[in-house]
């Protein structure tokens, strides 16, 4: 009986990886260190992921959890952390106080695009526009999609600054995250 116990424990494992893995769909990503999962919204996802804190604070702050909740759908250039960390000292704890809440509203909105463009239709919008597209963002401004290279995008936003895209096609419940490595502005 005692060999019994050890195949026992080898089949609880193995049939709780299975369960596990058999949970995460296909189109499951793991950001931050977390699943994303299609069948959660853009907020819900987001709060797990180790990598967006600052962005997660900041849509809090900003009074946009609603919207980034609803039905959308929106596209959304989440910025990691890093992304944050590499604008200049002071200005995130800045832009978090009530007082910025309008601009910083405006900065988060400059990162969101209505409908859901995957990386095929970035693609296809870049193709098109012959190696440059303009995509007007939920705050009204233009931001700027371009091809690097093979299967790398970038944006260019409104001053010039440059984000790659590190992560794409985050599929939500309402849209789609697409995960970059520098804060866009207006």
């Amino acid at each position: 009986m005692k060999p019994f116990l050890p195949t026992l424990l080898f089949s609880a494992l193995v049939f709780s990886g299975t369960t596990y893995a058999a949970s995460m769909d296909s189109d499951t990503v793991m950001v931050g260190g977390a699943a994303m999962y299609p069948s959660k919204n853009i907020v819900e996802n987001a709060v797990n992921s180790k990598d967006h804190t600052t962005l997660v604070a900041a849509v809090k702050a900003a009074g946009l959890v609603p919207t980034l909740e609803g039905k959308g759908p929106f596209t959304v250039f989440a910025p990691t952390n890093a992304a944050f960390a590499k604008l200049p000292q002071g200005t995130v704890d800045s832009l978090l106080k009530p007082e910025n809440k309008q601009k910083l509203t405006s900065v988060l909105t400059y990162h969101v695009v209505a409908g859901k463009l995957d990386i095929k239709a970035l693609e296809k919008k870049i193709k098109s526009g012959g190696g440059k597209a303009e995509l007007k963002t939920v705050n009204g401004a233009s931001l700027w999609v371009m091809a690097n290279g093979p299967h790398n995008i970038q944006l260019k936003d409104a001053q010039g600054n440059v984000a790659n895209i590190t992560t794409y096609d985050v599929n939500q419940s309402n849209g789609v995250i697409d995960v970059i490595d520098t804060v866009l502005m207006p």
